[in-house]
């Protein structure tokens, strides 16, 4: 069982097949070995204006001596040692659109929403603001940058249309819960468990207290075999805090509402990710079903923060739209000795 202590970054799982977290030494290192080209690779950490707190993303703003080499891809994502690394393989530079792919440690993602915010970030600090489009694996992701004062630039993705559904008591509650060490008592009745999806699925389970979601500790292997058998990215488990700090709100709205998340992440070899926009997006459809959204409600999404990487997540959602719009800065990950 894998102890969750407070790292720096995301923490990786050690394997074979990965590799433990990188160091953030340099805002651009290169990454090559003597079968893979030297690609750019681009350090920078999403949904904060901190390099401290947020999540990590490699950002390869040039990717087309890899971009039919899926092995090197990996490598490359294993060796920078984040949740994912983001490759732009193709590009067409006067519609601003580009083919964006994702890769953890182990593998192929479909779709990853803080390396999305990062490279969107990146893009936007070299070519000015504006609407950016991203041919992922998951469909087309549009991304509106805005300067952002004195600060790092803001960028707001919106998701592929979203869906929710309960999860299944037997094949995917219970086994789920086994592998957290978690009981039903545990669990906020007023937020039933859903499958979520936005680009890819996510088991969403709501802690009935903060405690619950503050004492995380659990098993790797367990949890890695129940995500793989569900085709699920992460479990994404949250706790919701209205805005006087109560538990819940009155009339049941998400609209005045702080949710705390944490996200396991084994199947990428990743104990824990500190920002999770793909999940964030899912959970928008997810708050949308449950029918616990106004005409206009924006949530804020507190991550990383039992894990010493505080993160701000600000999630659109409107009744009509199965759409999430999910908003955060990123900023470059500094130089520190080369």
């Amino acid at each position: 069982m894998d102890a969750m202590t407070a790292p720096t970054e995301s923490t990786t799982h050690a394997t074979p097949a990965t590799a433990s977290t990188a160091s953030t030494a340099s805002t651009a290192s290169t990454a090559s070995t003597a079968s893979t080209p030297d690609v750019d690779v681009l350090h920078y950490s999403a949904f904060t204006t901190r390099p401290d707190g947020g999540n990590p993303a490699g950002v390869v703003l040039d990717a087309a001596a890899v971009a039919d080499d899926d092995a090197a891809m990996t490598a490359i994502a294993a060796r920078v040692g984040y949740s994912e690394t983001a490759f732009i393989t193709e590009r067409d530079e006067a519609a601003r659109r580009y083919r964006l792919r994702y890769f953890s440690p182990l593998a192929e993602v479909a779709f990853c929403g803080h390396a999305t915010i990062a490279t969107a970030v990146a893009l936007a600090e070299r070519d000015g603001p504006g609407e950016l489009v991203f041919d992922t694996a998951s469909g087309e992701i549009r991304v509106e940058t805005t300067a952002d004062g004195d600060g790092p630039p803001r960028a707001t993705l919106t998701s592929v249309p979203t869906r929710s559904r309960p999860a299944d008591p037997g094949t995917e509650l219970e086994p789920t819960l086994a592998a957290l060490g978690w009981s039903a008592d545990d669990l906020d009745p007023a937020l039933p468990p859903h499958v979520a999806f936005a680009g890819n699925d996510h088991l969403v389970l709501a802690a009935a207290t903060r405690e619950r979601l503050a004492d995380l500790d659990y098993d790797f292997d367990a949890l890695d075999a129940v995500m793989r058998r569900r085709g699920w990215t992460t479990v994404h488990l949250v706790w919701r805090e209205t805005a006087d700090g109560s538990a819940g709100n009155a009339d049941g709205s998400a609209g005045n509402v702080v949710f705390h998340a944490r996200d396991p992440f084994p199947v990428g070899g990743v104990v824990e990710d500190p920002a999770t926009g793909a999940a964030a997006a899912a959970f928008g459809g997810y708050l949308r079903v449950l029918g616990l959204v106004g005409a206009e409600t924006r949530v804020r999404i507190r991550q990383g923060e039992d894990m010493g990487r505080p993160s701000d997540l600000l999630l659109d959602v409107t009744p009509d739209d199965p759409r999430s719009r999910v908003s955060g800065q990123a900023v470059p990950i500094p130089r520190t000795g080369r």
